[in-house]
């Protein structure tokens, strides 16, 4: 899939929707209080939480608290999913942080990121063969899925080498087909992420220069709601996050609990408990509520978004604009990223300051 996961040219498609004419947006025809709701997810170690929530009944517990029905469906199409998302057939979805701006807040969707789940800690990498230096990948073509995660991690790593993006040629190639492209002795350099990136290590040569833990918080993974929606259902918000820091406390349990509760959200990722497990170690999961609002509240998240957004717009992912400041930006505290009339990507800190203070 394109999680980390990715991000992949069909988020162009959507970006390319980015509306610019007008500084409002239309109401949701659904932005009223409700009690049905639908959350979509996708297969990643970081988001496996979800839908074992939903299997050991957990998210019915929450959401009877409050009164409301969730329902927790899984899209085998990581991009697909975000697709449904901005289309208004999901209330909220998981995504990474780069992908809810350029998927549905370019698209016009106002979005509020409620859970910080995780960031990816080596789950993404850069892999050269025949090197153990990431200089020696000036020259060489990049398999990789363009415009994607992929693209912004090697952005990142030719930044911090002093190269430019012309410096090395990208070969677009899909998540599906990448493990087979880079066994050819002809593909020298590739960047992808788990499980692909495991799979790829191990082939003969294959040396880790650049991974995402060197840039540490920089792809996060969320859980994202409709802006409209959760204002006027905000025991959504409390239930979601109820539900994510329960599990996530249960998955980190090191005794029988803990282990059997990795162990099915293994299964229900297709893994094994193996390979899910060293796909763990190499996420930072949000366990704790208050690191999670220091995360967010922290002046390193401006920053973060400051780089995505500009790799993106530099990209043409902000289709029809005229710079990175077309698509707003809020975070808590009253930080603006451009332009405050079109904010259509809110990082919500408030319900994940209810779970630390113990309010849900």
């Amino acid at each position: 899939m394109f999680g980390i996961i990715g991000k992949a040219g069909k988020a162009v498609m959507l970006a390319g929707a980015l509306i610019l004419a007008s500084c409002s947006q239309s109401p949701d025809p659904q932005a009223e209080p409700r009690k049905d709701f639908s959350i979509g997810w996708s297969i990643y170690a970081g988001w496996m939480p979800w839908p074992y929530a939903q299997k050991a009944g957990i998210v019915k517990k929450w959401a009877d608290k409050y009164g409301i029905t969730i329902n927790v469906v899984q899209v085998n199409d990581y991009v697909e999913s975000i697709n449904q998302y901005t289309a208004g057939k999901f209330d909220g979805v998981t995504v990474t942080n780069m992908d809810a701006l350029t998927i549905p807040a370019a698209s016009g969707k106002d979005t509020s990121a409620i859970v910080v789940g995780d960031y990816s800690n080596g789950n993404d990498g850069i892999l050269l063969k025949g090197a153990d230096t990431l200089a020696a990948i000036k020259g060489r073509q990049i398999y990789l899925v363009e415009l994607s995660v992929s693209h912004y991690l090697l952005a990142r790593a030719l930044q911090s080498a002093g190269l430019k993006a012309t410096d090395v040629k990208t070969v677009n190639t899909s998540d599906a087909d990448i493990v087979g492209a880079f066994s050819s002795p002809d593909a020298q350099a590739a960047v992808t992420w788990n499980p692909q990136l495991s799979v790829m290590k191990g082939q003969a040569g294959a040396k880790d220069v650049f991974n995402s833990s060197n840039i540490p918080g920089e792809i996060l993974d969320l859980m994202v709601v409709d802006t409209a929606t959760l204002k006027a259902n905000p025991n959504l918000g409390k239930a979601l996050t109820g539900i994510w820091y329960e599990t996530v406390a249960l998955m980190k349990r090191n005794d029988a609990t803990g282990k059997a509760a990795r162990a099915e959200m293994a299964k229900l990722a297709g893994s094994t408990p193996e390979s899910f497990d060293s796909q763990l170690s190499t996420t930072f999961l949000y366990t704790d509520p208050k690191a999670a609002v220091a995360a967010t509240t922290a002046p390193a998240l401006v920053k973060t978004m400051t780089l995505v957004r500009d790799f993106s717009f530099s990209h043409g992912l902000f289709k029809g604009a005229s710079s990175p400041d077309a698509v707003g930006i809020a975070f808590p505290g009253g930080k603006t990223l451009g332009d405050p009339a079109r904010v259509t990507l809110r990082f919500d800190e408030s319900f994940m300051k209810m779970a630390a203070d113990g309010k849900l």
